[in-house]
């Protein structure tokens, strides 16, 4: 089982898809160390994320008492912070760092609402980097913003010898907003296809498969199905900065349990965790984030090995890559359904914005209350 604990909802980055700033947790009510060493050990991939989680002073220790209880402990940041990074990476060279990158300077720092942003990070992977690190890389959340960009700013990762995650726009019950759709879902899903080439004709086998991953990507930013099921609930679980424990990080209405309260076992025995893994089988959400299609794309039978229909579709189109042959994607996408948004707004970007006004969220027992449901089509 793969597990996200959301550290906390405080952040410094002012991102145009993402409200969490606005909405910055109470460091008094965040998940403790003492909530984390209830934690069984054997999950095989264990992200400390936010919000920003270099916020929280106490990250070192949280790594201290994480990283023995998974086979991959990674750190999800906005990269604005690396040197205190620096000494968990010191002390745990294989931990897995992604920096959120949305294009080169001007690109990034609009949709991230950050100064600098673009600089900071790029020098604060190869600061890692020197300091021993050995899983680093960044993160890209594809939108009509930046999709122009994505396939120079794969190239120009890869040439500093960093890896490249991509995701898409999306909606999810702790970003305070509902508004996550591309403004024009062809033309940035069509720019995705050479992102998908690219990949595939590297030599790495991580490339290859993320390959795969973006084909689900293509699939989500039109509007359709999930290329796989998923398995929430079944191989991944999220905890959010009060203890809560949810299968999933888009719908609200599936908590089933708070470890403060009770422990590990008890709500993984619990009957309302049987009743709403029942719910997940039914959903209609078609969420592909890194996080949760990375787990359904793994094989049953071994974590590291993928499912048969992931290996087959990657198997054939390396080949036809490195025969010179062009890959047909409409031959796996049907480009003429293409899902109709109502009323799209144009997302606001922060830039810079100075003196804006954050509220603490109270610490009652409903943290998100601004949509009932989040559509994610």
């Amino acid at each position: 089982m793969d597990l996200t604990i959301i550290s906390t909802y405080r952040c410094d980055s002012r991102c145009s898809m993402c409200h969490i700033w606005m909405h910055p947790t109470d460091p008094r009510e965040e998940v403790s160390t003492l909530v984390l060493e209830k934690l069984p050990s054997g999950f095989d991939n264990l992200n400390i994320t936010g919000g920003e989680p270099t916020l929280r002073k106490d990250l070192a220790e949280l790594c201290d008492i994480l990283y023995p209880k998974a086979r991959i402990l990674e750190i999800s940041s906005n990269g604005l912070h690396a040197e205190r990074i620096i000494p968990i990476i010191k002390k745990y060279p294989n931990v897995k760092v992604r920096f959120s990158l949305e294009g080169f300077e001007k690109t990034n720092n609009k949709i991230r609402g950050e100064d600098d942003g673009f600089n900071k990070k790029v020098q604060g992977l190869k600061m890692l980097q020197e300091a021993g690190g050995t899983d680093l890389g960044f993160g890209a959340v594809i939108q009509d913003d930046n999709v122009d960009e994505l396939v120079e700013l794969y190239r120009f990762v890869m040439l500093n010898k960093f890896e490249f995650a991509t995701s898409a726009l999306h909606n999810a019950f702790q970003f305070h907003k509902g508004d996550n759709f591309p403004y024009n879902r062809e033309v940035v899903a069509r720019k995705v296809e050479k992102i998908i080439t690219e990949m595939l004709k590297t030599n790495n086998i991580k490339n290859w498969f993320r390959a795969y991953l973006n084909l689900g990507l293509i699939e989500k930013i039109l509007g359709h199905d999930r290329l796989i099921k998923c398995t929430a609930g079944d191989d991944f679980l999220f905890i959010d900065p009060w203890s809560d424990v949810y299968l999933c990080n888009v719908r609200n209405d599936l908590l089933v349990g708070n470890l403060k309260r009770n422990s590990w076992q008890e709500v993984k025995s619990s009957k309302l965790y049987k009743e709403k893994v029942g719910e997940v089988h039914s959903c209609s959400q078609n969420c592909w984030m890194v996080t949760t299609a990375r787990t359904a794309m793994r094989s049953k039978i071994h974590p590291s090995l993928p499912k048969f229909q992931v290996l087959k579709w990657v198997l054939r189109n390396k080949l036809k890559v490195n025969f010179g042959r062009e890959i047909c994607f409409d031959d796996y996408i049907n480009f003429n359904k293409i899902h109709k948004d109502q009323n799209v707004n144009i997302r606001e970007s922060f830039l810079l914005q100075k003196g804006v006004k954050r509220v603490i969220t109270k610490a009652d027992q409903k943290h998100y209350t601004q949509f009932d449901k989040y559509d994610n089509r």
